[in-house]
């Protein structure tokens, strides 16, 4: 049989949306001990870390073990690495203003408010979007090609988001670019290589459970353009560009520089 273990798989929807729960109710404890709910933002990461090693761990007598442990690490290593890299940026400020806006609109109590529209919908994302990180777990499919061509769309993915976010973070720590837009590097060929990056991250994975078989495919296409819409319409690139429109130079870095994908940058104008 090389289809998807759907009784197994089932099982395991149910387990990873109890982890995905565990790990957003764990940092709304931690969050409101600190007093900011920009903590949430580390979750992120790690739930779908949890999801995946859960996953890994239930999966053992349906699935393919290479495959079982490539989409594992992988995720994992992308996981882990967006964690560090936002306790690090967030370490020593206060709330994120996106969250302190959100909160002043707050009917009632402030911190439930929190839970509900924060903690408990990106636990129900995180386990929508990690589909193709259990739905890969669950086809005894020996691996091929198609798996491989995934990773290297994941490791795209990972290095978009890696470098832009070191160049990002060494713009921001010298003083002469104080009020300046990042223009450099990665961001010279596109606005978001963070988010992009992310985009291609998804993609790849679901490439990784699409070589196991059409019924994984089917059951986990959902993941990416779900993540695809979030990254390019939903909370991303809109919310960000949304924030940073009339900053000086923002329009004129628009005008030179791809939305999204990343294209050759246009020539600067005088």
């Amino acid at each position: 049989m090389n289809g998807l273990a759907w009784a197994a798989f089932a099982a395991n929807l149910g387990w990873a949306a109890a982890t995905a729960l565990a790990v957003m109710l764990g940092i709304f404890a931690l969050a409101l001990n600190l007093g900011v709910h920009r903590v949430v933002d580390i979750a992120w990461g790690v739930a779908f870390a949890a999801v995946a090693v859960v996953t890994f761990g239930l999966s053992g007598a349906h699935g393919d073990p290479a495959r079982r442990l490539l989409v594992t690490s992988l995720t994992v290593v992308w996981g882990l690495r967006l964690a560090v890299h936002i306790a690090r940026r967030g370490s020593g400020h206060g709330e994120d203003p996106r969250y302190e806006a959100m909160l002043a609109r707050a009917p009632g109590n402030r911190n439930l408010y929190a839970l509900r529209m924060i903690y408990l919908l990106q636990g129900a994302l995180v386990w929508l979007v990690s589909l193709p990180v259990q739905a890969a777990q669950y086809t005894p499919r020996p691996l091929s090609a198609l798996a491989w061509a995934g990773t290297a769309v994941w490791a795209v993915g990972l290095f978009f988001e890696t470098v832009g976010d070191a160049q990002l973070a060494r713009f921001k720590a010298d003083p002469v670019n104080q009020g300046r837009i990042m223009d450099q590097g990665l961001w010279s060929w596109t606005r978001h290589p963070n988010y992009f990056g992310d985009f291609c991250v998804w993609w790849g994975l679901f490439l990784v459970a699409c070589d196991g078989g059409w019924q994984a495919a089917a059951v986990s296409v959902v993941s990416p353009l779900v993540m695809s819409v979030l990254l390019i319409n939903g909370s991303g690139k809109r919310l960000l560009e949304r924030h940073m429109a009339g900053r000086p130079g923002w329009d004129a870095y628009i005008a030179r520089t791809s939305a999204f994908f990343p294209l050759l940058p246009r020539r600067r104008h005088r």
